[in-house]
This record gives C-alpha cells, sequence and structure tokens, in this order.
C-alpha cells in the first residue's frame, strides 16, 4: 500500500479511535520545517501524529522508527510514544535530544512541559511553555498551562513563605518570598512581607524599596503608603515622608494619625500647605519652571532652609502658587533668572534645562558636604544629539553621569523634548537619594 493510500485508511480507521485524555496535548509538528518535505513524507508526519493522538503507540513507534534518527520530529515523535506508555525519563530523554537538533521544534517543547508536569516539576514545566510563549506570544495551550503552573508554584511558595515566618526562619522566608516576585512582580502580599521582614532587621533601603514598589504598584494601597511614610519618617527623609502622607490623607481624610503627622513635619520643614498644584505635577505632560522649583524646595532642605548670599529680585512670580520655593531656588542660582528680571514660572522646561538645573543643584548639594559621586566617567559618555560644541552639552553630561537623566535607547538625549510630570519628581527623588 502507498503513502497516500495508507494516510487515507488511517484516517477512516481514526474515527474509531478512543479520544486522547484531554489532559495530553499533542501539537502538530511544525508545517515551517514540514515545508521542505515531499509529499508522501508530510503524509507520514500526518498518519504518525494522527496515531499518537489515537492512542495507538505500536503502530505510530513504527512508523516514526522508519524515519530515521536525522529526521526533525524523530526525537519528538518517540517522546510523545515514551510519554503515552508513562515512560516519563524516556520522554524527558527523547524531548529533550529533541530540542537540541531543533530549538524551534514547539511540539517538543510542549511534550517537555508535560512530561515535566506529571513528573511534579512545575519549575521545569514553566521554563518550556515561556520558552514557546516567547515564539509564539498567543499559543493558547502555552498559555493556559504557564498561567495555572505560575499560580501554582507562587500559591505553593507564600505557603512555604508563611510557615517560614511562624517558625522563626527568617532567611528562608526571605528567600521564599523573593521567589514569588520572580515569578509575580507585581505581588502586594510579597513585597509587604519582604518589607516587614527587612524592618525587623533594620535594612531600611531594602524595606523602602519594596514599601516603594508597593505603593506604585497600587497607589490606592492606603495601609501600604501608611507604612512607607512612617519608615520615611524614621530614616529621616522628612521631605518624601510628608509627600507619602499626603497621598495617603488623599485617599483617606480622616486618617487622624496621618493628619498629625503631615501638620508636625509641616512644622519642622518650614512647609507652607502645598497647594492642589504641587501635588498635580506628576500629572503633567510637561512641567514647568514654577513646578520644578517648587520640587526642589520641597525636597531639599538644604534649598528650603537656608539661607542665599543675596535674594533674586524677580518681577513676575506674585500670582505664582511656586512663588516662595521660586525666590529660594533662584537666589541659590539653581534656576535662571532673565536679564530682565522675569523667571516666566510658567515656560515649559526642556530636558537641557533640566539637565542645566539639575547640575546647579548637584554642585550645590556638593558643597554642602553632601556625599555625591558619578556612577559614569563623563568622558565615556557619548551622545549622538549633543555635539561638544552644544550650549548644554556640559549640564547633559553631568547629569548623565550621575545617572539622574537617561539617554534614549538609540543614544540620543533630545534635549528640547519636554519633560514629564513623573519625570521631573523620579530625577529630583534620585538626586534627594544620592545626598542622603
Amino acid at each position: 500500500m502507498g503513502l497516500g493510500a495508507a494516510f487515507l485508511a488511517a484516517g477512516a480507521c481514526a474515527t474509531l479511535a478512543p479520544p486522547i485524555s484531554p489532559t495530553l496535548h499533542i501539537e502538530n509538528p511544525s508545517s515551517s520545517i514540514a515545508a521542505g518535505f515531499s509529499l508522501d513524507a508530510r503524509i507520514a508526519v500526518e498518519e504518525a501524529w494522527n496515531l499518537l493522538r489515537s492512542r495507538k503507540t505500536d503502530r505510530a513507534e513504527k512508523m516514526i522508527l522508519r524515519f530515521g534518527e536525522a529526521h526533525p520530529f524523530y526525537e519528538a515523535g518517540l517522546g510523545y510514544v515514551a510519554l503515552l506508555r508513562d515512560d516519563l525519563a524516556g520522554a524527558e530523554i527523547r524531548f529533550q535530544r529533541s530540542i537540541e537538533a531543533h530549538p524551534e521544534l514547539t511540539t517538543a517543547r510542549l511534550g517537555l512541559g508535560q512530561v515535566h508536569q506529571k513528573m511534579g516539576m512545575p519549575e521545569e514545566a514553566l521554563k518550556s511553555y515561556l520558552e514557546v510563549l516567547k515564539r509564539e506570544p498567543e499559543h493558547a495551550f502555552a498559555g493556559r498551562e504557564a498561567d495555572s503552573l505560575r499560580a501554582t508554584i507562587v500559591d505553593a511558595l507564600l505557603s512555604e513563605a508563611g510557615a517560614a515566618v511562624q517558625a522563626g526562619q527568617t532567611a528562608e522566608a526571605k528567600e521564599a518570598y523573593l521567589k514569588v516576585l520572580e515569578y509575580a512582580p507585581s505581588l502586594q502580599a510579597a513585597h509587604l512581607s519582604l518589607a516587614r521582614i527587612f524592618v525587623k532587621e533594620k535594612d531600611f533601603p531594602s524595606a523602602l524599596f519594596h514599601l516603594r514598589t508597593a505603593t506604585a504598584n497600587d497607589p490606592n494601597d492606603v495601609a501600604a503608603l501608611r507604612d512607607y511614610a512612617d519608615l520615611l519618617y524614621q530614616t529621616e527623609q522628612f521631605s518624601r515622608s510628608l509627600d507619602a502622607y499626603h497621598l495617603v490623607l488623599r485617599i483617606d481624610p480622616g486618617d487622624r494619625a496621618a493628619k498629625d503627622r503631615a501638620e508636625a513635619l509641616k512644622n519642622k520643614l518650614g512647609v507652607i500647605e502645598l497647594p492642589e498644584a504641587y501635588r498635580e505635577i506628576p500629572n503633567l505632560e510637561a512641567v514647568t519652571k514654577e513646578a520644578v522649583a517648587a520640587l526642589i524646595g520641597a525636597k531639599f532642605d538644604d534649598v528650603r532652609s537656608g539661607t542665599a548670599a543675596r535674594t533674586a529680585v524677580i518681577v513676575d512670580i506674585s500670582t505664582s502658587w511656586a512663588r516662595t520655593f521660586i525666590v529660594k531656588v533662584a537666589s541659590f542660582g539653581l534656576m535662571e533668572v532673565y536679564p530682565n528680571h522675569t523667571f516666566q514660572p510658567r515656560k515649559t522646561l526642556t530636558r537641557a534645562e533640566m539637565a542645566e538645573t539639575v547640575a546647579h543643584l548637584v554642585d550645590f548639594l556638593k558643597k554642602k558636604g553632601r556625599p555625591i559621586v558619578a556612577q559614569i566617567p563623563e568622558e565615556r559618555i557619548r551622545i549622538s544629539d549633543v555635539p561638544p560644541e552644544h550650549a548644554y552639552a556640559r549640564p547633559i553630561i553631568q547629569a548623565v553621569s550621575y545617572q539622574l537623566m537617561d539617554l534614549f535607547p538609540d543614544r540620543t538625549f533630545r534635549p528640547e523634548q519636554p519633560v514629564p510630570g513623573t519625570e521631573a519628581v523620579r530625577i529630583l527623588d534620585l538626586l534627594a537619594g544620592l545626598a542622603k
């Protein structure tokens, strides 16, 4: 009987075969690889896979063996034969050999994933499905299994971490929670649990990292915000603590403890009640000079509480909500006052002008004894759209060297582009952290 006739006969018999278990998924061989086969060879592969789906392992095995060891689907096919016979060790070896020879073979990776599931190795199984999803992001079976495995792994790790906490095994609990975050980076419970552990160990930078991440993941988690604000206060980061308490009060205006602490901080810092415009800075598509002046004044005690040798004369800020801060930053020479004594508070700040402001602020803080160290040597920095003769080349290179401002993937700085509010806040928060 010819291969074509054999395929037709097998197809006629397939309708009588018992259905494959719904727990086993046998993926069709890659059409891109099979495209190079002859018609008879393609029919032979399809027949072998139909036999596998019908659980006719003996007939499938005989046909696959005839393919020969050099055939792209030889090892994968025999892997499914072994899997159907519950020979998990043999199936694992076959699928691994198939992947080594043909890394693009989806059917082999799916087979290996199912083998590892049956062997009780969920993390290994997940790796196989994630490899499939890298190549085929919309693959339904791999996506569904990956989600299920990820949830199973995370639940097991959370139980393990909780048990370790109860037993006082802090190192084991931390390891489990950190592993949870490898699978679920935004899981609030893991970040908050790690923060509590780090607070007990007095590792405040790590605790603040996880609390900051938790508040970013869920800005409405008022409990996380309270913990973050409290720890910022405890570590004497008073300006940032005040900002965090304001966020708490925005969500829960009746929180008496947060209200009292915010009032105490404002008195301590000499901060007047910040207007709504300040709290809206992160929402701005492009920050203005007055917004950046207010951020500097609110976040840096040396600016807010310092006394300048002279007071800048500015004629156009009487109606600005940030006028108190503008006077401070201008008097210290941190932001430009124009020759006609105007500040132009509502002027949009470009990235070049933000870099200049950052460079002035770094120099100011270093003179105050703040230990700010460049992260990248300036001579190693090359920016494709900022030549040495550019008017802002020096401050731009400084801002990049301290890693306060980033280059874009194409190595440009885009000096004329405006600065979003979130970016301005991030830059100044980074600098505030370096200046501690």
